[in-house]
């Protein structure tokens, strides 16, 4: 096969993934969610009628305006087939189009921090916290990982080996959100030296907000790399390790480089295919998985979103989170399985 047959077969995977969530999304919500559009239609054509002097001077009385109201509302219904039972394939093609094309409506709650309904623009506005906030953290804890993880892998039974050890079983044991708790007990309440929330005070319009923005950020911050760096280094370290037991590596040994220049640039770099692709599962993990953390701190972030919305039932805002989420994540699967597929002999385009 090759590899345009293959970027073509991973296309298509990719697509399905996408058609698959978002119809187990609407099928949950089933109903409900044409109600809820329904009542966006309504809201919409009440705004534009209102709004259009125009055309309301062009009506003879109220009644005459009620009933161009009512028509037109019926007409949009009809058009996005929400006339019809959910699960028809008119009215199931129409949403996942609209969808998939971010044409999300109006929230039915929340609203942005510029007053938009739009859900579109509410998750846009939170997305780029959430990317700050946790590849951030990923990258350090990459950073660290690799380094403790290296050094680990070449001293084994040393105390660093046996600290990346502790490290790794800390990052599973012990869940984030507890140690986020003790973070703000410690430095906020009896240090005083962060704020207990991590929303900034200043206003988003404000030339210093990403200064208040990024001084709110460092609790959260250390406390997702004080979770995470343990679980990467000791998966460093495993990878190393069997590196360490090829033929090649003892042949260098044998020729007499010193063991920091194989461990960091020999066994390091032939580990480098499943390190990466390890890399990328973290980023994409680090923007999805950030519902805990967001609501502990407070973070202005979609996992706050997200919180947020299921809470007070906003529809639009969670199919919207969820297929920006899940678009991430395949998207992130779909390069991956090309860049180990170009950098790794040793993985067939088949």
């Amino acid at each position: 096969m090759g590899f345009k047959w293959f970027l073509l077969l991973r296309l298509v995977r990719m697509f399905i993934t996408l058609i698959a969530v978002l119809l187990i999304t609407i099928a949950l919500l089933g109903a409900t969610m044409d109600d809820i559009l329904k009542r966006n239609v309504q809201l919409g054509v009440i705004e534009q009628v209102s709004q259009d002097a125009k055309l309301n001077s062009s009506f003879k009385n109220q009644q005459e305006q009620q009933n161009y109201v009512n028509n037109q509302i019926n007409a949009r219904i009809h058009a996005q087939g929400l006339d019809e039972p959910w699960y028809s394939p008119k009215s199931l093609g129409i949403k996942l189009f609209k969808t998939m094309t971010l044409d999300l409506g109006n929230a039915l709650f929340l609203t942005s921090d510029s007053g938009s309904q739009k859900v579109s623009n509410i998750i846009m506005e939170r997305l780029p916290n959430t990317v700050l906030l946790f590849t951030t953290s990923t990258v350090i804890i990459i950073l660290i990982g690799l380094y403790l993880g290296s050094y680990s892998a070449s001293k084994i039974g040393s105390f660093l080996d046996k600290f990346t050890s502790a490290s790794a079983i800390f990052s599973i044991s012990v869940p984030t959100f507890f140690i986020g708790m003790l973070m703000i007990v410690v430095f906020a309440f009896v240090l005083h030296i962060f704020p207990s929330r991590s929303i900034p005070l200043t206003n988003p319009s404000d030339p210093y907000y990403i200064f208040d923005l990024l001084y709110h950020m460092i609790l959260p911050l250390i406390t997702v790399i004080l979770v995470g760096f343990g679980g990467w280094a000791y998966t460093v370290r495993y990878y190393v390790i069997n590196i360490f037991n090829e033929d090649f590596i003892a042949a260098k040994r044998a020729q007499g480089i010193s063991e920091r220049k194989i461990t960091y640039s020999h066994a390091l770099k032939n580990a480098a295919p499943p390190t990466f692709l390890s890399v990328a599962l973290a980023l994409s993990g680090s923007i999805t998985g950030s519902l805990l953390v967001e609501i502990v701190f407070n973070w202005p972030g979609m996992g706050l979103l997200a919180f947020r919305a299921i809470s007070v039932m906003d529809i639009p805002v969670i199919i919207g989170l969820t297929y920006a989420t899940t678009l991430i994540f395949v998207i992130t699967i779909f390069v991956v399985d090309l860049m180990s597929q170009y950098f790794d002999p040793r993985v067939k385009v088949g």
